[in-house]
């Protein structure tokens, strides 16, 4: 049981380049959301209204474009970290090992005892460093950057591209970017955003990825196995850090609501604008 005291501590689990790296993640998804569901529901009212106040649809795909460079540039600039710290600083448990974000057998157990607990059949399993859930959103980004960003660029540069695949391709190309795209958001604006902010523990907003730091109650209920396992190994207070101060906060609140409200506006936008 944590007391008081212990609630006012706080302790690092982000540091400034990671909370950075998915500011930018984060950022160039909301703008590439917004500019493509814009593309794809031309049709609609709000997508035509949108796209004249910007300039008209060639704007829209310039900066769409813009914002699929800025996501590859962080995509790429973090696998490079990862086989960084792999291969040539000596970390192998960032592809095993409690630290890791590869799915692992624990995982499994993870999800099923939830599942159960759910329906209160099972006590409420804990959960270490990263949740199942948590790496299932890590690794879709890989699947998107891999089905939605080649079909993209594969359009992009179609000249260069058909020079290698049949034209026909295109066709299959333009559908799966379109609906995997499509996919991609309304999880995010969903699913991510419930587990992530929405749900029990952390409603309304989880500020840990603004602000890097979490309160000792919240780090041992979310993490127990990781919490109890760094005070076991002395080395809990390695990770101690400063209260966030105020203002650092309200930014992270009203950046983090901001897009939580962007994407639901934009999930039930695009609901509505289907033609049947």
């Amino acid at each position: 049981m944590v007391n008081q005291e212990q609630e006012s501590r706080y302790y690092y689990r982000f540091s400034p380049g990671k909370r950075l790296l998915h500011g930018i993640l984060f950022s160039s998804f909301l703008g590439l959301a917004l500019t493509g569901l814009t593309l794809r529901f031309s049709y609609a009212g709000w997508a035509s209204t949108f796209a004249h106040a910007v300039g008209g649809l060639g704007a829209i795909l310039f900066f769409h474009k813009a914002f699929g460079v800025l996501l590859t540039a962080a995509f790429l600039f973090h696998v490079a970290n990862v086989l960084r710290l792999t291969f040539f600083k000596g970390q192998p448990g960032m592809l095993w090992g409690p630290e890791s974000l590869v799915p692992q057998p624990k995982d499994v157990t993870d999800m099923t005892a939830h599942f159960l607990w759910f329906f209160g059949l099972g006590p409420k399993p804990k959960f270490d460093r990263f949740a199942y859930w948590e790496k299932f959103d890590y690794w879709a980004v890989f699947w998107g950057m891999a089905v939605i960003g080649l079909s993209g660029y594969s359009m992009w540069f179609a000249p260069a591209v058909a020079r290698i695949i049949p034209g026909s391709w295109f066709n299959v190309a333009l559908l799966l970017h379109g609906d995997e795209a499509l996919l991609a958001v309304w999880f995010i604006f969903t699913i991510h955003f419930f587990n992530t902010h929405l749900r029990p523990g952390s409603f309304p907003m989880d500020t840990v990825i603004f602000t890097g730091r979490m309160t000792e109650e919240e780090f041992a209920e979310k993490h127990p196995i990781e919490y109890e396992r760094l005070v076991k190994q002395g080395q809990l207070q390695a990770l101690r850090g400063d209260e966030p101060q105020k203002w650092f906060l309200v930014f992270g609140k009203i950046v983090g609501f901001a897009a939580i409200a962007t994407g639901f506006i934009l999930l039930i936008l695009t609901l509505f604008s289907f033609r049947l």
